[in-house]
């Protein structure tokens, strides 16, 4: 137990110390700055050219869905997420090692093949495993109260791209760590690639009309991605999971865009009713008896 106390305890300091030198010290690796890049840019896009004509800035919970972006890739891992992980990646290697006799998961390694060829394999793999989670999150009524965070999402705008709980970190983490380490990732992706998938989840969410022609078989787009979060849908467990390839949804069956989704409501059944606030939204999937739970409970009956 010392050693995962100690384990943690560097993780923790470690990870204080690379957020307080990414404040500090811009750099053009410096994810921080380039996620204010990022939705600077998406931010100008919507200005300038609007899908729907409003001011972006009051687009309702604007500052709210600001803040959630900050707070999950941020101050989530400040608050122990991050020193939490390590202890638990450590621990599930140590147990394989003790029950099975293998030094690590890598069934397929990658390290010899050539830098292009490890980012496609790593990006496909990747969008795949979060496509399944994207379903489960839908699919099974606990999971889909902590998503309700995502989808109280009423106007369409960058910043709902990462209004999310912080249950999905966890979720989609913890999942992501097996296929992922069996080719020799593990939890922490690629800079480049990491920037590119946040890159096209703003723009998803960005409030522009992103004509792509045939590409929208294979890539998400705000159009196909607007029905996601339609308040009415053909299925109660959703429509168009894709993160960034929308290709799995044309493939299973679940794609879904009849027709451009300009204007359409977004949500679901009672989100009028649904907590506003960042702690009323945390906590909401863990109280009984709220309209996220009633919500689920109809979706069930239709």
């Amino acid at each position: 137990m010392e050693r995962y106390s100690e384990l943690f305890s560097q993780t923790f300091w470690g990870y204080w110390n690379y957020l307080v030198q990414t404040v500090l010290h811009p750099a053009w690796n410096n994810f921080f700055y380039w996620l204010i890049a990022v939705s600077a840019v998406c931010y100008l896009l919507e200005w300038f050219f609007p899908w729907v004509h409003r001011d972006p800035a009051r687009r309702r919970d604007f500052w709210l869905d600001g803040f959630y972006m900050f707070f999950n890739f941020f101050l989530f891992s400040l608050l122990g997420y991050a020193a939490v992980s390590a202890v638990f990646s450590q621990a599930f290697n140590d147990l394989i090692n003790w029950a099975f006799g293998w030094e690590n998961l890598v069934a397929l390694e990658v390290g010899s093949w050539p830098f292009a060829a490890q980012m496609l394999l790593l990006f496909v793999v990747r969008d795949f495993v979060q496509w399944n989670i994207h379903r489960l999150l839908h699919a099974v009524p606990f999971l889909w109260r902590i998503h309700q965070v995502h989808h109280s999402v009423e106007e369409m705008g960058f910043a709902a791209h990462l209004r999310y709980h912080f249950g999905e970190n966890i979720l989609y983490r913890t999942l992501e760590y097996v296929p992922l380490a069996m080719i020799g990732f593990g939890l922490h992706d690629f800079f480049m690639m990491h920037l590119f998938t946040l890159s096209v989840g703003h723009l998803n969410h960005t409030n522009i009309k992103i004509p792509l022609g045939p590409l929208r078989y294979l890539f998400n787009n705000p159009q196909m991605h607007i029905w996601h979060h339609a308040k009415d849908l053909p299925s109660p467990t959703g429509v168009n999971f894709g993160l960034t390839l929308s290709l799995w949804d044309h493939l299973f069956g679940t794609a879904y865009e009849p027709a451009e989704g300009k204007g359409i409501a977004l949500g679901f059944d009672r989100v009028e009713e649904y907590p506003r606030t960042f702690w009323g939204q945390l906590t909401a999937p863990f109280r009984k008896n709220t309209s996220a739970l009633q919500t689920i409970k109809n979706q069930t009956a239709k």
